[in-house]
């Protein structure tokens, strides 16, 4: 729902005139009537208004509009309406919008890879752990030199199920030959090449579809997504690995936060901490929800214990690729691992 600081753009023709607009509001600096200018930060991403990250994001409005006292003015836009992730992303990148939360954190620091990286954290413990340790604080801190300020990074909805029209999945040779939709990023293209599957490249926004009309025979997301954009109605099978979750960074145009005043950086960047805390306690205490509703509707099996082996030993080859390609080192996966599974 619009209220006075949103500039609600429905058809996808006018992004581009969204875009031109918000950047002559923003050099507009419009007047407080408390303590002078005000700065607009215009925020977007592809989850309608009902996932988990939007409603977390109304907590970063409704935060940092308050304790900025108004000089702070956030501006929200769910549900893909100023365009997929890539795109949004390239609008962060530009200045066109200020903010946004999606799947192209390579873009930030290709390092956020190894986070997606399959089985290299457990459980939500050891997810949470990882986000919130010195490595990566440290690759927060490395997307500023790539234009993107990271106030703090949480975990991307949970971990990843795979749903499909053809069988239930117990191994790895179940997938093999699926035409899988996978996300447009590398590691899910190499883990899906891993498990023998036929990776196909699509924005969520179309995935519905293409299950529809049979381009595609499956996909994998975190259960939040899978419900939220109703894939378990074109969908027969539910398969439970926990093989993967992922970063989940807030990336800020980083031009755009170094014009705000000291006081405002600190207040941006504490709301955005808290933001991305609930967020996490959102997608963890709803995980299981989502999980028995879509079981009451798919047929469902949880892989545990030693029927997961099959599936870690499949996806080393993975760990290889990128390594070998300088993503990042055995020594970053070895880090990562020891932060994840450290004790408090």
């Amino acid at each position: 729902m619009a209220n006075k600081h949103q500039c609600w753009v429905a058809p996808r023709a006018a992004v581009f005139l969204s875009a031109f607009l918000c950047l002559v509001l923003t050099a507009c600096h419009r007047k407080s009537g408390v303590t002078g200018e005000t700065y607009h930060f215009r925020y977007s991403n592809e989850q309608p208004l009902a996932a988990l990250r939007s409603q977390s994001m109304l907590f970063f409005k409704s935060e940092l509009e308050s304790r900025s006292d108004g000089r702070i003015i956030v501006d929200l836009y769910f549900g893909g309406v100023l365009g997929n992730e890539r795109e949004l992303m390239d609008f962060v990148a530009t200045g066109a919008l200020q903010g946004t939360r999606g799947g192209f954190f390579a873009d930030a620091n290709p390092k956020y890879g190894l986070l997606n990286m399959p089985f290299l954290v457990d459980n939500w413990d050891q997810a949470m752990r990882l986000m919130s340790s010195d490595f990566v604080d440290e690759l927060n801190r490395e997307a500023a030199e790539r234009g993107y300020h990271v106030p703090a990074t949480g975990i991307s909805q949970g971990f990843r199920a795979h749903t499909n029209n053809k069988r239930a999945i117990r191994h790895p040779d179940d997938l093999k030959g699926l035409k899988m939709r996978v996300p447009m990023q590398e590691v899910y293209v190499q883990t899906a090449l891993a498990f023998g599957e036929n990776p196909q490249e699509l924005p969520y926004t179309e995935v519905y579809q293409a299950l529809q009309t049979g381009v595609v025979d499956g996909q994998d997301n975190a259960p939040a997504n899978i419900w939220d954009f109703k894939i378990h109605e074109v969908s027969k099978f539910l398969t439970l690995t926990y093989y993967a979750t992922g970063p989940d960074p807030l990336m800020v145009n980083l031009a755009w936060y170094e014009k705000l005043p000291g006081d405002l950086q600190t207040i941006f960047d504490q709301v955005a901490v808290e933001t991305m805390a609930l967020s996490d306690k959102l997608n963890r205490d709803k995980e299981q929800e989502y999980i028995a509703n879509l079981s009451a509707v798919l047929e469902t099996n949880l892989v545990t214990g030693g029927d997961l082996r099959p599936f870690q030993e499949a996806v080393q080859p993975v760990y290889d690729y990128f390594i070998e390609r300088g993503d990042f080192t055995l020594d970053d996966v070895e880090r990562a691992r020891k932060a994840a599974r450290e004790q408090p």
